[in-house]
């Protein structure tokens, strides 16, 4: 009897410690939303918000129950996994510190069949979750975003909605706390949201008073309504009385500016768009599609973000949303255990026009091996490419991702919405006026009846295969980036919130080196198709070709990998090979065993390259390509060769002329120019010598803080020798030179430009560079508009708009006379169309009278447009030159 009472008093006893332990942890208390963002098709996707409204968390743990059949396919802002119903969402490393009263939002796309019936209990760390739960009818405030950087004497906003429906009005109201009294409501105070504008955002605006202090002090503001979980809002004066905070107050205005949901810079899913207008033809052939340089310059401005306020989340946050959409999934990529690197693709010739697709495939032409195909199966365990495709239609404009029924899951995309797409497909004269935009899933829906779009491009071409195409220097400036969020969250102390990313960024690099391949992997200097095919490394360039694509069949049974056989000088990053490579630091390593040497030999390639194609005058000429005419033919006799391939003024395409465009001269040593800062390498540093003089010499600065930077250049000449290796690089070029054609005062090239004259002062010293960087950073500022920086364009080229084919010209929309189909809108396509024929959504955009006024016979239509790449950059010079020259 003793032993038994003894045992029982010490379960007790431990009983009691255990609930006294208890009482010691933190008290968790949550509110979760759970909210459908698309349904079709036996598909679904949702976002969940969550609320922490208990003690802080240092970790969470979401869990919940399916009341159907429903199955998580890939989720996003946490780990996701399920057993049978039960689902688990764990936090990440970057969003797992959650405060009191803050609010995150993570979600998911998942499958269902028969009734998708929303769960309806919902707990954190075991806790069940009281309020907003799924259940319709059930309300809770959804406030962005919940931190608030606001410049003094100006001001910022958030934006406030509610989850679902109310059945009646619904008072909403924020209100300061303690803190610094310099910051203040002055409008949204009070919001009322009705059953008709529940889901519209109202903002509400913080200002900061102008103050003598210099200390940048912070003020809760909660935001509640009667019967609502309250979600609060830090706010956070940047102050302007310390002179190296000047800049760094334009960076905070415009990021406010782009953050800002009312200006319409991101999707509903988070995704930035190319520009808020929609009516826009450039690269993308529509506003509200997207790029992965714009995922990539979206990351930088995050990084920028960090390195400003400390606060690593919206930087992680950027990139789990690249990876979500632009990077293709597993899924979405069927069939590559299939791929076979001693055999990569069939041959195809390039045509210099459109009129000359669709191509034959050849089985005849030998093609060379793929050598990183296995060292990369085996580094990450799967055959799939870590690359983003280029382009996505976010808004669905064309249509290919609604109603998809059955072919809902064939891509691995589950979204409605958001749809991967591709246009350039037919050579070097192929401009946007004359693609046919079509999408990377070919499931023959659209286009021509059963075969879909390939029977364009390809002889015999048909559907079911999907196809996805990497720009390179995306990719690369993701790098660049990450690097930069390495060395600033370090100074920092908070290098561990951002590993998991960095590990992300390593990894892109190591699949980035396909860029170094020719097209076919043949070697260099290959000059007819009979030439030799590569053996391991031969067909590697080392340089950043202009693309690298791969696809493959969605049954699964074969897919294929190529690259590209030109290079152009506007895509070569140094800085981020020297990341990669031994050189770089340790985080940012690729796993894969050879690739840190492959990136070794790409950084010195590339400073050659530049000296190979620097101008007499100072400008960098365009590129080399190792297929003359897209077909291996023989170059013209005397034509200079860089390590084999073949010097071209405008390589991979001619209308525009590829390196005509000063922006691409700006981009690149905007590079080479961070790479000088990090290393002061001397090759880098003699580039930058005589590039920026040249550049300074061709801006001109105007009262009032005006500019005008070059435009359109022009070329002649070539490099004086062929270069094939040696200690010193390539010698001067007294016989190649550029001209430049017109001025502009475009903010996107401005803002690199600042930014390469920024890093070149702070290492080299340059007076004449610093004031050029202050020039153009004032000149852009005061261009400032309600949604960032606009300056007025003038659209000539918009009257391609309605161009008729004309071979001789090579104008105009070319459609084979054999091929009839149809876009997913009802416009038909045949012979005769037009780039407006095959789009005819554009008659029913807002801007279209001006452009219609113009096609009759009036004036060029002038816009003043918003890309997102361009505003970014605009707030990243401003940042980079306040961190840079903090005393002005």
């Amino acid at each position: 009897m003793r032993h038994r009472f003894l045992t029982a008093l010490a379960v007790l006893l431990l009983s009691l410690s255990t609930a006294l332990v208890g009482v010691a942890h933190a008290a968790v208390a949550c509110s979760v939303t759970y909210v459908k963002s698309w349904e079709g098709g036996g598909g679904f996707g949702a976002n969940v918000t969550i609320t922490n409204t208990g003690d802080p968390l240092t970790n969470w743990r979401l869990t919940y129950t399916w009341p159907g059949t429903q199955q998580v396919t890939n989720g996003w802002s946490a780990t996701w996994t399920q057993s049978g119903k039960d689902v688990t969402a764990a936090s990440l490393s970057y969003n797992g510190t959650q405060a009191t009263g803050a609010q995150w939002s993570i979600g998911f796309n998942g499958t269902y069949t028969g009734t998708n019936t929303n769960p309806t209990s919902f707990a954190i760390n075991g806790v069940t979750c009281d309020g907003g739960t799924g259940n319709p009818g059930q309300q809770a405030l959804q406030v962005t975003p919940t931190s608030l950087s606001v410049p003094e004497g100006g001001n910022a906003t958030y934006a406030v909605r509610l989850a679902t429906q109310p059945t009646s009005n619904i008072t909403v109201t924020s209100t300061a706390g303690s803190g610094d009294t310099n910051l203040t409501l002055t409008s949204g105070a009070n919001l009322t949201f009705t059953p008709t504008n529940w889901n519209t955002t109202q903002n509400v605006t913080v200002t900061a008073a102008e103050d003598a202090d210099t200390t940048n002090g912070s003020r809760p503001i909660t935001v509640a309504a009667t019967g609502l979980t309250s979600v609060t809002v830090t706010a956070t004066e940047t102050d302007n009385d310390v002179p190296q905070n000047t800049y760094l107050t334009e960076f905070t205005t415009q990021y406010n500016k782009l953050k800002d949901p009312a200006n319409g810079y991101f999707s509903p899913e988070g995704i930035p768009y190319h520009s808020i207008e929609t009516l826009i033809v450039e690269a993308p052939d529509h506003g509200h599609e997207t790029t992965s340089e714009a995922f990539s310059f979206w990351l930088w401005l995050e990084a920028q973000y960090g390195r400003v306020t400390g606060n690593w989340a919206p930087f992680n946050n950027a990139w789990n949303v690249m990876e979500q959409y632009i990077i293709p999934s597993a899924a979405g990529q069927p069939g590559n255990a299939s791929y076979n690197p001693g055999d990569p693709a069939d041959y195809a010739p390039e045509r210099p026009r459109p009129s000359q697709y669709p191509v034959p495939l050849s089985t005849s032409v030998p093609v060379g091996q793929d050598p990183l195909a296995n060292e990369l199966q085996s580094t990450y365990g799967t055959r799939d490419v870590y690359g983003m495709h280029w382009l996505l239609d976010v808004d669905d404009v064309y249509g290919y991702g609604t109603g998809r029924g059955a072919n809902l899951t064939e891509c691995g995309d589950n979204t409605k919405r958001v749809t991967y797409i591709n246009t350039f497909q037919r050579g070097p004269q192929e401009s946007a006026w004359e693609t046919v935009a079509h999408p990377s899933c070919e499931t023959g829906r659209f286009g021509q009846s059963g075969a879909g779009y390939p029977p364009l491009f390809i002889q015999g071409g048909g559907a079911n295969q999907w196809r996805y195409t990497n720009a390179p220097d995306a990719d690369a400036r993701a790098v660049q980036v990450a690097y930069w969020a390495l060395t600033w969250a370090t100074a920092q102390g908070k290098q561990s919130q951002i590993t998991s990313t960095l590990a992300k960024a390593a990894k892109m690099g190591d699949y980035l080196r396909y860029a170094f391949y020719d097209k076919y992997f043949k070697n260099p200097g290959c000059t007819s198709t009979s030439c030799q095919a590569g053996t391991g490394k031969s067909s590697s360039s080392y340089m950043l070709t202009w693309y690298y694509a791969w696809g493959g069949d969605t049954g699964g049974s074969w897919a294929w990998r190529v690259g590209s056989s030109s290079w152009h000088q506007g895509y070569q990053n140094p800085f981020a090979a020297w990341v990669l490579s031994p050189a770089g630091p340790s985080a940012l390593r690729p796993r894969s065993p050879t690739a840190a040497s492959d990136w070794q030999t790409s950084l010195q390639r590339q400073l050659d390259s530049y000296l190979w194609l620097q101008s007499a005058e100072g400008g960098i000429a365009g590129g080399a390509t190792n297929s003359w005419n897209g077909n291996y033919e023989q170059p013209p006799a005397g034509t200079p060769t860089f390590h084999g391939w073949a010097y071209d003024h405008q390589p991979v395409y001619h209308d525009p002329p590829s390196n005509r465009w000063f922006g691409f001269q700006v981009w690149s040593l905007e590079r080479v120019a961070e790479y000088y800062y990090v290393t002061g390498d001397a090759k880098a540093k003699a580039v930058l010598d005589k590039w920026v003089p040249w550049a300074l010499a061709n801006t001109t600065f105007g009262p009032g803080n005006t500019y005008r930077i070059p435009n359109d250049m022009t070329w002649s000449g070539a490099p004086a020798a062929s270069y094939s290796g040696g200690p010193d690089g390539p010698g001067p070029n007294p016989g190649l030179h550029v001209a430049v054609v017109n001025h502009t005062t475009d903010v996107g090239a401005a803002a690199a430009y600042a930014r390469t004259l920024t890093w070149y002062a702070a290492k080299s010293g340059s007076a004449a560079a610093k004031a050029g960087a202050k020039s153009l950073i004032d000149g852009m500022l005061a261009n400032k508009d309600a949604k960032g920086v606009g300056v007025s364009e003038t659209r000539a080229d918009y009257n391609r708009f309605d161009d008729p084919h004309d071979d001789a010209a090579n104008t105009g929309l070319y459609i084979p006379p054999a091929y009839t189909g149809t876009m997913p809108n009802g416009d038909a396509i045949s012979a005769g169309k037009t780039f407006l024929d095959i789009r005819s959504f554009y008659k029913d955009d807002p801007d279209w009278d001006k452009v219609q006024d113009y096609l009759d016979g009036g004036p060029a239509p002038t816009f003043t447009y918003h890309r997102f790449w361009a505003q970014a950059d605009v707030a990243m010079a401003a940042a980079d030159y306040g961190t840079l020259f903090p005393n002005g």
